[in-house]
């Protein structure tokens, strides 16, 4: 099983099939973080453009930033305010985030394994490696 570290060294991976082609694992996890802070940013600003109530609560905080806002627990109003898909989507952002920050990004919840980078490229938040994610929809999960 991966270790915190693991994710966290500057060892290379291959990139889209071509071992010559190495690309530094941290490069790629500071592109994909930035990738998620602008997705979170996007998401917070188009609730605020779309729902009068979320544009009240977030006028009504202090001088945060907008892409905290949405992990911050303001109030229900907010909660009221936000679609279920753009929070769960909020949620997995947020999740990403946090092991970046812990130095598991990468791994699979499941087993373990460093999640293909293929992977993480096309959704940055994915919690497991494509095998334990086909696994658990079989399961009906």
């Amino acid at each position: 099983m991966g270790t915190a570290k693991d994710a966290r060294q500057t060892d290379t991976i291959s990139g889209s099939g071509d071992s010559g082609n190495k690309i530094d694992w941290q490069t790629f996890v500071e592109k994909i973080e930035n990738s998620l802070l602008s997705q979170k940013a996007g998401i917070v600003e188009n609730l605020i453009a779309g729902n009068n109530d979320f544009r009240e609560v977030i006028e009504a905080m202090d001088s945060k930033d907008l892409a905290d806002a949405a992990s911050d627990d303001i109030d229900r109003r907010m909660i009221e305010a936000i679609g279920s898909q753009e929070l769960k989507r909020l949620k997995l952002i947020d999740s990403a985030l946090t092991r970046i920050k812990q130095g598991k990004y990468g791994l699979c919840m499941k087993c373990g394994v460093r999640i293909p980078k293929e992977r993480l490229e096309a959704l940055p938040y994915a919690l497991m490696c494509i095998n334990c994610k086909s696994r658990e929809e079989r399961r009906g999960v």
